[in-house]
């Protein structure tokens, strides 16, 4: 495990904007290269992504961003702690506000980009549509591929990181299956 924040660019992204920290100390905080930090504060690297408040994440302190931005030569400390992940089986859906429903095919496709080893039939029930639309956002032939923005789906509340990390260890679990079985028809082939 790294010791790097949630969402790297995202973090580095709100701290340019909200900090007086240097790049330097950004960039040994976000583990990205100094030149990225500058390109982000200069508009150039990062366009679109939405800024990722690492204080209200728990990932830092007010209290730490205030102390390295007084010292220079002091580097952010990434909060250590850990989670508890509640787990409800809660299996009946709730109700999706219109706001959030036109960010479904926009979250489909961060799933796409981000976790490309998910099947289409994981990212559809993730994010509540349809497996034809995610079959056609893969393809890129959605009729309305051209406007849509990759959004997280757990950054925008549609699902829990419990629900994402579960869907990326069964698909994890599946690709390994599914190399075991090729491995073994291998071996079978080899001995006749």
């Amino acid at each position: 495990m790294t010791n790097a924040p949630l969402m790297p660019m995202a973090t580095a992204v709100w701290l340019v904007e909200n900090t007086t920290l240097t790049f330097k100390q950004i960039a040994n905080f976000c583990n990205l290269h100094e030149v990225e930090i500058q390109g982000i504060a200069d508009g150039e690297v990062g366009k679109g992504i939405v800024g990722y408040n690492p204080i209200i994440a728990g990932q830092l302190t007010k209290e730490e961003i205030e102390l390295s931005s007084k010292d220079n030569s002091r580097p952010l400390n990434l909060n250590n702690y850990n989670v508890d992940i509640k787990s409800t089986n809660n299996k009946t859906k709730k109700y999706v506000p219109l706001s959030k429903r036109q960010d479904k095919p926009d979250s489909a496709l961060w799933l796409i980009r981000q976790y490309s080893n998910l099947k289409d039939s994981q990212i559809a029930k993730l994010v509540s549509v349809t497996k034809n639309s995610v079959v056609a956002i893969r393809n890129k032939s959605y009729w309305n591929y051209n406007s849509l923005n990759p959004k997280d789906p757990v950054a925008i509340g549609l699902i829990t990181q419990k629900e994402l990390q579960d869907a990326i260890e069964k698909a994890e679990r599946r690709i390994k299956r599914e190399k075991k079985l090729k491995e073994k028809e291998a071996s079978n082939k080899n001995k006749n």
